[in-house]
C-alpha cells in the first residue's frame, strides 16, 4: 500500500506544473497546478458546507475544518483508493503540504499580532496563577500518560521528545478558538471571558516555548548537545528580533497615520521579513512558523499598521490556505488504525486525562483565587478548548516521527472531542443573573415631559457620525442640566477573521461585548467626535462598540437598551445616501438586524433614514436652523413621533410643523381598508384626540410650532399633500399609522418603515429630508411585518435567547 503522506521512504515522481489540455491528450489531474486547484475547491466546498451545518450548534469553524480534513482523508472518502489516488495522489502531497505550511506561517503571524505583550504584562496575579495551574497539571498528566502510550501503541519512539510533545498536547489552550467561542456566547467582556482570554494568551506563549523545546529534542542527531544548540539558537533569534526587527516595526508604525492608507512598501517589507524569519527558524531546526509568530508579536498593535497587515492577508490565509492545513492533517489521520478495545480505551483515557487536567487544574486555581464556583467551572471548560494549535503540535510530532499513525489518530480525535464539547458545556454551566427591568420611561410619550430622556443611538461607521450628532442636538429639549443622556453604539461585526480578535483586544469591561474607549480603526474618530460634542454641548454622550455576529447583534442592542434604561433606540437604515442623492444598500444584514430589534426592543425604536441631516459636519447649537415635519395619521406610533417632535421643538433652532390628515366625511369607509395588525382602532382614535388637544394646549403660545389639519379624499391626494411639504430637514412619522388614509397608501419594499416611512424613503419621492420612523413600545407585544419578514427568518439562522 502506497503511503499518502510525504514522510514515506519512496520519493514519488515529480509533477509538471501545467498541462497542454485535454484536447491534446493530457489529463489535468496528472499536473500540479490543475490538481492543486481541484484540491482547494474540494476542500473549501467540504469545510464551508460543514461549517454551515454546524452553525446552529454554535461551534467555531475550526471544528468543521478538522472534520472536513478527516472526511477527505483515508478515514472516510479515502477508503476509496481510486478517489484517493486521483484527487490526493502521493506525488501531489509535497505541493499541498507546501501551500498548507505557507498558510500556517502567515496564520501564526496573524496569531502573533492578536497577542498583545502589553496586556500580558498587565495581567494580575490571579489570572497568572490560573494560567500556570491550567498548564502545569495537564502537562504533568500528559507526561504521565505518555508512559502508558509508550507501553502500548507508541513503542520505540524518542522518549524525551515524546514526553514533551504529550505534555504540550494536553496543556494547550487555543487562544483564537477560545476568543471566537467567547464571542459566540457573548462572554467576551464578562469577568469569566476576560480571565479566560488573559489566561489563554499566557498559555499560548508558554505552549510555543515548550513546543520549541519539544522540536529541539525531536531531531535525528544522537548527540545530546544538538537539542541544546537548537534551543539556544532559537533564544538568540528571539533576542536579535527584539533588538533589530522591533525598532524597524515601530518606525514603520509611526509612518502610518490614522485615516491615511498604509504604504504598500511597508506591507511588502513586513511580509518578506516574516518569510525570512521563517527561513531562519527552519534553518535553526525549530520550525518556520516560530519565526512568523515571533514577528507577529513584535508588530506594534497601536495605530493602523497592524490593522492594515491583518486586512491584507487574513482572508487569503484563513479562508483559502489554512483549510489546506486541516486536509493535510486529515490525510495523515487514519481512524481505522484505532482498532480493538485497547486502542479505543486509550482514546477514552487520553481524552479524560486532557479534560481532567485542564478543567480540574483551572477550577482548583480559580477557587483558591476566590473565584465563584460557577465561574471557575466555566473557566475550566473554556480553557479546555484545543483547535488548530493542537493540530500544529500533533503534525510537527508526526512529521518528526515522534508520533506514529495510531497515536496521531488518537490525539486528533481527542482534540476534536475536547473542542466540540466546550460550547455546550459552557452554555449549560454559565447562568446569567436575570435582570429585573423596572424602569418606567420606555417611551418618549410620557406624563412628565421634563424627565430625563435616554437614547441609545446606533450607527455603522464614522460616515454616520455627523448626522447622528445633529439628531442628538435636536433632541436636547429643555435647556437644563442632565435632560438628555445618550449612549452612542458603533455596530461592528464579529467574524472568524483575525481583525475581529484585534477588536476584541480593545474591548473593555461593560457587561457585554462593548467598549467605552476604542483605539482601533475609525473608532478613534468616533470617540473623539463624541467627546468633542460632549464638551461643546454639555450633553452626556457615552460611546460604545458592539462586537457581535450579525445574526444576534440585536440581542446586544436590546440588552444594552434595557440595562441603560433607554426610552428609545435609534437605528440606522440599511441604505446610505450616495453622492447623487439616491439611497444605496450597505448590507442587507443591517436590515434584518433592524427588524429583530423592532420585534424584541424593551423600549421605543426609531429607524433613521439619513440624507445628511445638517450636512457633513456637526452643527453647533447656535447655528441650528431646522424645519421638522410630523405627519400625523393616528395611532400610538404617530403619537410617539409627535411626542419626539414636541421635545425637539423646545430647541430654539427648531421649527416644528405638524400636519394631521383627515378623511373627507362623505367618503369615509369608501377607501380600501388594509389590516395592519392594530387590535382596536377605536381606542387609538380616542387617545389621539386627547393627545392632540393636550399638545395644542401646550404649544398654543409657541410661535415655532405650527399645527395644520389637511382633509383629503384618497391616497393620491395624501401623497400630493406630503409632496408639498418636502422641503423640510427631517420627517417624523410612525411605523404603523392607523386610519384608512395611511392604510390605503401603496405598500413599500421596506415593511419595517411602514406605509408613510416607506413612501418618504423611496427613490420615487423627491426630497432631501431625512426621515425618522418611530415605533412606540407596546409592553412586550410582538411586532409583525408580514410574510416577507417571516420568509427571511429561515435564511438567517436560528436565533438564540
Amino acid at each position: 500500500m502506497v503511503s499518502n503522506t510525504t514522510s514515506g521512504n519512496v520519493c514519488p515522481a515529480t509533477m509538471k506544473s501545467t498541462s497542454n489540455g485535454v484536447f491534446q491528450g493530457d489529463n489535468p489531474l496528472d499536473y500540479a497546478l490543475p490538481l492543486a486547484i481541484l484540491q482547494i475547491c474540494i476542500v473549501l466546498l467540504v469545510t464551508r458546507g460543514l461549517a454551515f451545518l454546524l452553525k446552529p450548534l454554535r461551534q467555531p469553524r475550526v471544528i468543521a475544518e478538522i472534520i472536513g480534513g478527516i472526511l477527505l482523508g483515508p478515514s472516510a472518502l479515502g477508503r476509496n483508493k481510486s478517489y484517493l489516488h486521483a484527487v490526493f495522489p502521493p506525488k501531489s502531497l509535497p505541493v499541498l503540504d507546501t501551500l498548507a505550511n505557507l498558510g500556517l506561517i502567515f496564520f501564526l503571524f496573524l496569531a502573533g499580532i492578536e497577542l498583545d505583550p502589553k496586556s500580558l504584562r498587565k495581567t494580575g496575579g490571579r489570572v497568572l496563577a490560573i494560567a500556570v495551574a491550567g498548564i502545569s497539571l495537564p502537562f504533568a498528566l500528559g507526561v504521565g500518560s505518555s508512559f502508558v502510550l509508550q507501553a502500548t501503541v507508541a513503542k520505540g519512539v524518542n522518549t524525551s521528545a515524546f514526553l514533551v510533545f504529550m505534555g504540550v498536547a494536553l496543556s494547550i489552550t487555543a487562544f483564537p478558538v477560545l476568543a471566537r467561542i467567547l464571542a459566540e456566547l457573548k462572554l467576551l467582556t464578562t469577568s469569566v471571558g476576560r480571565m479566560a482570554m488573559s489566561a489563554a494568551a499566557i498559555n499560548d506563549v508558554a505552549a510555543w516555548i515548550l513546543l520549541a523545546l519539544a522540536v529541539a529534542l525531536s531531531g535525528n542527531s544522537q548527540s545530546p548537545f544538538v537539542p541544546l544548540w537548537v534551543f539556544s539558537c532559537g533564544c538568540v533569534f528571539v533576542l536579535c528580533s527584539i533588538l533589530v526587527a522591533l525598532p524597524i516595526f515601530k518606525w514603520m508604525a509611526k509612518q502610518c497615520h490614522e485615516g491615511e492608507p498604509v504604504d504598500e512598501l511597508y506591507i511588502c517589507a513586513t511580509l518578506a521579513a516574516v518569510l525570512a524569519a521563517g527561513f531562519v527558524t527552519d534553518a535553526i531546526g525549530i520550525h518556520a512558523m516560530f519565526g512568523a509568530f515571533v514577528f507577529g508579536i513584535l508588530v506594534p498593535k497601536d495605530g493602523p499598521f497592524a490593522g492594515a497587515l491583518v486586512e491584507k492577508i487574513e482572508d487569503l490565509v484563513s479562508g483559502l490556505l489554512l483549510p489546506l492545513y486541516f486536509v493535510s492533517s486529515g490525510l495523515k489521520t487514519n481512524i481505522a488504525t484505532i482498532q480493538g478495545l485497547q486502542s479505543w480505551g486509550l482514546l477514552v483515557f487520553v481524552t479524560f486525562t486532557a479534560c481532567f487536567g485542564k478543567i480540574v487544574g483551572t477550577i482548583i486555581a480559580s477557587l483558591l483565587c476566590k473565584v465563584p464556583f460557577n465561574e471557575a467551572l466555566v473557566l475550566g471548560f473554556l480553557m479546555n478548548s484545543k483547535g488548530l494549535v493542537e493540530l500544529i503540535v500533533l503534525n510537527i510530532g508526526k512529521d518528526r516521527k515522534v508520533l506514529n499513525d495510531q497515536t496521531f489518530a488518537i490525539m486528533v480525535l481527542m482534540a476534536l472531542i475536547t473542542t466540540f464539547m466546550t460550547t455546550p458545556l459552557v452554555m449549560s454551566a454559565y447562568k446569567r443573573k436575570a435582570r429585573k427591568s423596572d424602569y418606567k420611561y420606555r417611551t418618549i410619550e410620557r406624563e412628565t415631559a421634563e424627565s430625563q430622556l435616554r437614547i441609545l443611538a446606533c450607527f455603522h461607521g464614522s460616515r454616520n457620525i455627523p448626522s447622528v450628532i445633529n439628531l442628538i442636538e435636536t433632541s436636547r429639549g429643555i435647556q437644563k442640566h442632565d435632560a438628555l443622556r445618550v449612549y452612542a453604539m458603533h455596530l461592528k461585526e464579529f467574524s472568524e477573521r483575525s481583525s475581529s480578535i484585534l477588536m476584541v483586544q480593545k474591548a473593555r469591561e461593560n457587561g457585554l461585548p462593548f467598549s467605552n474607549d476604542s483605539h482601533h480603526g475609525d473608532s478613534v474618530h468616533v470617540t473623539v467626535a463624541f467627546e468633542a460634542y460632549h464638551k461643546l454641548s454639555q450633553v452626556r454622550v457615552r460611546p460604545m462598540v458592539a462586537i457581535s455576529s450579525m445574526a444576534n447583534i440585536h440581542e446586544d442592542i436590546c440588552a444594552t437598551a434595557d440595562r441603560k434604561k433607554a426610552a428609545v433606540i435609534i437605528l440606522p437604515f440599511h441604505k446610505q445616501q450616495r453622492l447623487d442623492g439616491s439611497l444605496d444598500i450597505i448590507r442587507n444584514d443591517f436590515r434584518y438586524v433592524n427588524k429583530r430589534v423592532l420585534e424584541h426592543a424593551p423600549c421605543s425604536v426609531g429607524i433613521f433614514v439619513d440624507r445628511g441631516l445638517g450636512g457633513s459636519c456637526h452643527v453647533s447649537a447656535s447655528n441650528v436652523s431646522y424645519c421638522i415635519t410630523v405627519l400625523f395619521f393616528g395611532g400610538v406610533d404617530d403619537r410617539e413621533a409627535l411626542a419626539y417632535g414636541a421635545r425637539m421643538a423646545e430647541h430654539p433652532g427648531i421649527r416644528l410643523v405638524v400636519i394631521r390628515f383627515l378623511v373627507e366625511p362623505n367618503i369615509v369607509g369608501e377607501i380600501t381598508r388594509v389590516d395592519v395588525g392594530e387590535s382596536s382602532s377605536t381606542n387609538s382614535n380616542s387617545g389621539d384626540g386627547e393627545f392632540l388637544d393636550e399638545f395644542k394646549l401646550k404649544t398654543a403660545s409657541d410661535n415655532s410650532v405650527s399645527y395644520v389639519e389637511k382633509t383629503v379624499k384618497d391616497a393620491a391626494e395624501t401623497v400630493a399633500t406630503i409632496r408639498e411639504v418636502n422641503c423640510c430637514n427631517l420627517f417624523l412619522v410612525g411605523i404603523r399609522p392607523t386610519g384608512e388614509l395611511a392604510c390605503a397608501l401603496e405598500r413599500s419594499e421596506c415593511p419595517e418603515l411602514g406605509p408613510v416611512g416607506g413612501l418618504l424613503a423611496s427613490q420615487d419621492f423627491p426630497t432631501t429630508a431625512s426621515v425618522l420612523v418611530m415605533q412606540q413600545y407596546r409592553n412586550g407585544m410582538p411586532t409583525n411585518f408580514g410574510p416577507e419578514t417571516e420568509e427571511h427568518s429561515h435564511d438567517v439562522g436560528t436565533e438564540s435567547g
